[in-house]
């Protein structure tokens, strides 16, 4: 009896793993990974609760893909890791993390449909980067940047 209690257990434990998705996002420099599983709606960043994490334009930016999906962001837990960047490009990549994690958990179209037509850089990486600076004493002022000439 002992093995049919510890096949069950075992058999309870990889059902529990299937249910947790990871997803990354990026942005710029940073770079930020997702795990989603069924929960009561608790969202940390960096094991912070996400209402008191950063300042409020940046709390706002990571809210808007819970926001879009009530329904489903109230059933779900999710922790956010995020490294590297600045402040903005780690909520940036926050929020792509949790908008791929919430469309990656319920499988739904219309989801998906709903934050590209939000805004489609919630699913899709931004791939602008800076210019390499250029050869010339023009490096300290930017990448294209010359002296201003006189014309007259």
């Amino acid at each position: 009896m002992a093995e049919k209690k510890t096949g069950k257990k075992k058999e309870q434990k990889k059902e529990e793993k299937q249910k947790m998705i990871v997803t990354t996002g990026k942005r710029k420099n940073a770079i930020a990974r997702a795990n989603i599983k069924p929960g009561s709606g608790l969202v940390r960043i960096n094991a912070v609760p996400v209402e008191i994490w950063g300042n409020e334009f940046l709390r706002m930016r990571v809210m808007e893909p819970l926001l879009l999906a009530a329904d489903v962001s109230s059933r779900v837990n999710i922790d956010v890791n995020v490294r590297s960047g600045g402040s903005v490009g780690q909520s940036e990549a926050a929020r792509m993390a949790i908008a791929r994690a919430l469309v990656d958990f319920t499988k739904d179209q219309k989801l998906r449909e709903k934050f590209v037509a939000y805004d489609r850089n919630m699913l899709v990486f931004d791939p602008r980067r800076n210019e390499p600076h250029h050869a010339g004493g023009a490096s300290k002022r930017g990448s294209r940047r010359h002296k201003q000439r006189s014309k007259r």
